[in-house]
């Protein structure tokens, strides 16, 4: 994904995976590294790290030792983020000042205090230094009126719907003139064509941009790849491409672009396979077709294409070509790789890369050096112990090899059966992958003594496109088998209690959560958060309803059988589990209406139901205070019917 200055799409998934949980360690919370960037040399990493009384700092380090160089930090109320090096070494960043509204652009040297290159009043992200570093480009979105991205809270739907949207633009800012003031941002590309992610020419005269007309919100699922020119803004069509599509890179020659094409079902949550397509256009090619693998990430270096992919249970960092696809792992590990712009920040060769790994049972830590052997170079966390074993835990189901990971508790007895929680991912194109359990509601659950199954089942990123394809048309169906005889290989392998199993998701897992409560009576709690009930109810009441049609094929109007038949709502007499429900007041993706039906069914058929709204919130719970009653709420809730420890 772009280093969005808001990661929306990964606080969703953090919130709705429940992938973080209570600290590890209070006397020492857990050091965090950000926004993540590889100078072109390969010699310095910039990152955004915690700082003291929670002011975060960017912090400059020698890329071979993980010494400090230098500290940055110009603005003591604004967050950081959009670090990005310049040919000759300098440094953006971008700092936003939210009382004021506004986002700095600012350039520091190698010896000198960063100094502002514009202001901008509204949202920026993504920065990116022109070829011969004269030059730098940012995604602007003037005047926003909501935070980047459909997790993030919706407008309220008052006056006129839909008569105005925010738009994403590319402004372009020379770097020898005097600083642009925030009234004199003059964006390059044309109002109304929403700018998800670019990359320069080599030459300097223009991108290659992802974009769509209209609501950027709603219509990223139906983007086309197009050539924007950085003097005149005058866009040229390069391809339509049938697959939704991420992270657009120039070849160093300037004539081909490359990109991860795929079914993707949110912005953000990125995979698929590597397509190439002339940059003066043409009919793009899947140069990784078949690939039991999923790409995340993508970068065009000097030495070639190179690629950060999901294998199974293994994040890995390949070179990608048309003649041989993903090549064998360069670089690999059970874990998850995480970088500003992407999973991992190369050196301008490609020689090189820098990447913050964590897994279930260690904590952040950045990792640099040869493609083939980076190494740890930083151990601010080296101290906090985990609170819970992992375990890859493999199966086979209808003719697929599902994956997914099994947490228990440190220390757990295993003596006696113990209570587990299946959670259900998001997506459903995503993937749950290994982190860090710091804080949150997962942390949580395990330290009231429960095991937790996370599954990657069909649709899931991991086992190649075919299998993120599996489920279309089939939503419950065929991965809710995969979940069930998951839950079943779990068993042979652990302590786990049949009679005190528990479900819980958010988004489509909180779909997934809802819906199995009318297809099985193996759980005895359910927690379902911002979960879709009723997809005919849906489809005219969200606003990102263009992400259905890649999945049914058809709109609602032309085929309302197939809608109808995932829809838990029509099948609310066999639901017989306690379910506690939670949602955003102002969650455009699945509104708040979706779960008001569910709930309203199960009160009136008196199964023990609780619905929480929570004021301001949208695709996710973000703020403290609704946080940690959520995961209070949740935690009571299975204690109360699964018998906790």
């Amino acid at each position: 994904m772009r280093a969005h200055f808001i990661a929306a799409a990964v606080v969703a998934a953090v919130i709705f995976s429940a992938s973080t949980a209570a600290s590890a360690d209070p006397v020492t919370p857990v050091h965090q590294y950000a926004a993540l960037a590889l100078s072109p040399q390969g010699d310095r990493i910039a990152s955004v790290e915690s700082g003291e009384g929670g002011h975060d700092r960017i912090v400059v380090r020698q890329a071979g030792s993980g010494k400090v160089i230098t500290t940055i930090d110009p603005c003591a109320r604004c967050s950081y983020a959009g670090l990005s090096f310049a040919p000759d070494g300098a440094l953006a960043l971008l700092a936003r000042d939210r009382e004021a509204g506004t986002v700095m652009l600012e350039i520091a040297g190698a010896n000198a205090a960063p100094r502002l290159v514009a202001t901008v009043r509204g949202i920026a992200q993504a920065p990116s230094f022109s070829p011969d570093g004269r030059r730098i480009a940012l995604l602007v979105t003037i005047g926003a009126a909501k935070e980047t991205g459909a997790t993030q809270a919706g407008v309220r739907q008052i006056g006129e719907i839909g008569a105005k949207s925010d738009s994403q633009r590319l402004a372009v800012f020379d770097l020898a003139a005097p600083p642009v003031a925030a009234d004199g941002v003059r964006p390059v590309s044309p109002d109304g064509r929403y700018i998800y992610e670019y990359d320069w020419t080599p030459d300097g005269n223009g991108f290659v941009v992802t974009s769509a007309l209209g609501n950027g919100d709603a219509n990223w699922w139906s983007a086309t790849l197009d050539a924007v020119d950085a003097a005149s803004g005058a866009v040229r069509t390069i391809a339509r491409p049938a697959t939704q599509l991420n992270f657009p890179r120039v070849s160093p020659d300037g004539r081909t672009v490359a990109y991860i094409g795929g079914l993707m079902s949110d912005f953000g949550s990125v995979g698929g396979d590597v397509w190439t397509v002339p940059v003066a256009g043409g009919t793009p090619v899947n140069i990784t077709q078949g690939a039991k693998a999923t790409a995340t990430a993508l970068d065009w270096t000097m030495q070639g294409l190179r690629a950060a992919v999901l294998r199974g249970d293994h994040a890995q960092i390949v070179s990608v070509s048309p003649e041989t696809g993903f090549s064998a792992p360069l670089f690999g590990r059970r874990a998850s790789f995480a970088a500003g712009d992407g999973r991992v920040a190369f050196s301008a060769d490609g020689g090189q890369l820098a990447t913050v790994v964590q897994d279930y049972t260690h904590a952040p830590a950045i990792y640099a050096g040869a493609l083939a052997e980076p190494r740890q170079i930083t151990h601010d966390n080296d101290r906090i112990k985990p609170i819970v074993t992992a375990r890859s835990i493999g199966w086979h189901n209808d003719g697929f090899d599902v994956q997914g990971w099994l947490l228990a508790p440190i220390g757990a007895d295993l003596a006696s059966k113990a209570p587990m929680i299946t959670i259900v991912h998001g997506g459903p194109a995503a993937a749950s992958v290994p982190a860090f359990l710091d804080r949150g509601v997962m942390a949580d659950l395990v330290e009231a003594g429960y095991y937790l199954f996370l599954p990657n089942p069909r649709g899931s990123y991991g086992q190649g496109e075919a299998f993120v394809q599996a489920n279309k048309r089939d939503f419950g169906g065929g991965d809710l088998r995969d979940i069930l005889a998951g839950i079943d290989a779990v068993e042979k392998l652990a302590p786990v209690d049949d009679s005190r199993l528990g479900l819980m998701g958010g988004s489509y897992g909180g779909f997934m959560a809802m819906w199995a409560n009318t297809q099985t009576t193996r759980f005895k709690a359910i927690v379902s958060g911002a979960g879709l009930s009723n997809w005919i109810s849906y489809y005219g009441t969200n606003g990102i309803n263009q992400w259905m049609l890649p999945y049914f094929g058809k709109t609602l109007y032309e085929d309302y059988d197939a809608y109808r038949a995932p829809s838990a709502i029509y099948f609310m007499k066999r639901a017989k589990t306690p379910t506690f429900l939670y949602v955003g007041e102002r969650d455009i993706e699945v509104p708040p209406t979706q779960s008001i039906e569910y709930w309203h069914a199960l009160q009136e058929l008196g199964v023990p139901t609780s619905l929480v709204i929570y004021a301001e919130e949208g695709h996710g719970i973000r703020a403290p205070a609704n946080a940690a009653d959520l995961r209070r709420r949740t935690v009571a809730w299975f204690d109360r019917y699964l018998g906790g420890k």
